[in-house]
């Protein structure tokens, strides 16, 4: 029998060989390829800070190297499962070089039989070492949302009244304020809120506060927030003084006519109104209507504010006006209108008021009431179209009027409305299908 030799055909056997190895490879990588993918956002945590506090120094972090993008190579398999909060990147101060730039290091926990490769980018955390230092800042308030309808936020502290801050000496110093910034949104009653803490530059730029330390502990911040209620309150004026003679006040009227208030329920109980005292508004000679804008801050009872804290001022008028005449302004939408034809519809071509001077008895003026006395007559206007229409009044046999006033009116039909309602809708319709 012939021996079989293992270095017969040995060539070709380890062709064989790794032919079977390359063929297993190239497999293994079709079914589970090695890629590299990118974990963007992965936070850098400092080890051993000591080599540098220990020191009575501290250092800022620069050019937002806090956080890296970290590019790691392993197979599909492995990248699939992970996730940015699976990755680890270290810097450790004691390898820092040139006491500004320390090494970054990207591991996997969990992953160390597995094969990978993880690379920060940037590969370095850049820093700059200072002399620590500390500063006490007061904190201001900052509130957010809209409270409950019929509610406003009074004054708000802060508990405590002031912070201090420890950290890189430029970057406290460049703190021009720290403010607690808390939500009222919904709030209906004096309460008790935890608060954000936020710092800002004289520039009004947000600060990293991660940077710096503070002595908040674990209590943080709270706000105790006051909630008032609120209140629309009539304003009452008079004048004082005498007119020229032959002249007298006919009327006095005010913009706005109420202010919103707030307080607490006791203190609003029973204020509705505000007396604002006749020196304010002297007509001493006067001889024609007088406007005058006034101050009603002082005249508040101290408890009390307005809401608005710039509607403080008020534009008050006086008609001044002939003894045996008085002047009215209408709205042309409270003249009423008789006789309209069915096919059409009215529309006014002006919104502002009408003047009507009435003439007469003075004591008789002082009581003329004409609403629902005013009015226009339409039946001789059968077809659309621009008209001028006589105004009518009905008024007290001892009273007259020194002009009768007309309205400019537009007339127009129904049925065309309807027609151009109807195409509006076609066209709506045509444009959808397109």
């Amino acid at each position: 029998m012939k021996k079989y030799k293992f270095t017969n055909n040995l060539g070709l056997k380890i062709m064989a060989i790794v032919f079977a190895a390359v063929l297993w490879l190239i497999v293994v990588n079709v079914d589970d390829p090695v890629e590299t993918r990118p974990f963007r956002n992965v936070p850098v945590d400092e080890v051993n800070k000591e080599v540098i506090t220990n020191k009575g120094r501290t250092y800022k972090k620069l050019d937002d190297t806090q956080t890296v993008t970290v590019l790691v190579k392993a197979k599909r398999s492995v990248l699939t499962k992970l996730k940015a909060e699976n990755i680890v990147a270290t810097a450790d101060m004691s390898e820092m070089q040139f006491e500004s730039l320390v090494p970054i290091t990207a591991t996997i926990p969990g992953y160390e039989g597995s094969y990978y490769s993880a690379e920060a980018s940037p590969s370095n955390l850049r820093v700059k070492v200072e002399e620590q230092t500390k500063n006490v800042f007061p904190l201001t308030v900052s509130a957010s949302g809209t409270p409950r309808d019929g509610y406003v936020v009074g004054d708000m502290t802060t508990n405590p009244v002031k912070i201090t801050v420890r950290g890189a000496e430029s970057l406290v110093n460049s703190i021009d304020k720290a403010v607690a910034k808390v939500d009222v949104s919904g709030v209906s009653k004096t309460t008790a809120k935890k608060a954000d803490l936020v710092y800002y530059d004289k520039n009004g730029n947000v600060l990293d506060k991660t940077q710096l330390e503070d002595n908040l502990g674990d209590e943080g911040i709270t706000v105790n927030i006051e909630v008032l209620n609120t209140k629309n309150v009539a304003l009452n004026f008079s004048t004082s003084g005498t007119p020229e003679q032959g002249y007298l006040v006919s009327g006095i009227t005010c913009e706005p006519d109420t202010i919103q208030v707030c307080g607490t329920p006791e203190e609003l109980e029973g204020f509705d109104q505000l007396d604002i005292p006749a020196s304010e508004v002297d007509v001493t000679g006067a001889t024609e209507k007088l406007e005058k804008t006034v101050d009603i801050l002082p005249y508040l009872p101290e408890e009390i504010q307005l809401v608005d804290e710039t509607a403080n001022n008020i534009v008050v008028t006086v008609s001044i006006e002939a003894e045996g005449t008085r002047t009215i302004e209408l709205s042309v939408y409270a003249i009423r209108v008789d006789n309209l034809q069915n096919k059409l519809k009215i529309s006014f071509d002006s919104d502002t008021d009408i003047e009507l001077q009435f003439r007469g008895v003075q004591e008789a003026l002082n009581n003329l009431d004409i609403r629902n006395a005013v009015s226009i007559d339409l039946e001789k206007y059968t077809k659309a179209g621009n008209y001028e229409v006589p105004v009518d009044i009905e008024t007290a046999a001892n009273i007259t009027l020194a002009e009768q006033p007309k309205v400019k009116i537009t007339l127009t039909n129904k049925d065309a409305d309807k027609s151009q309602d109807k195409k509006e809708d076609q066209d709506t319709a045509a444009e959808d299908k397109s």
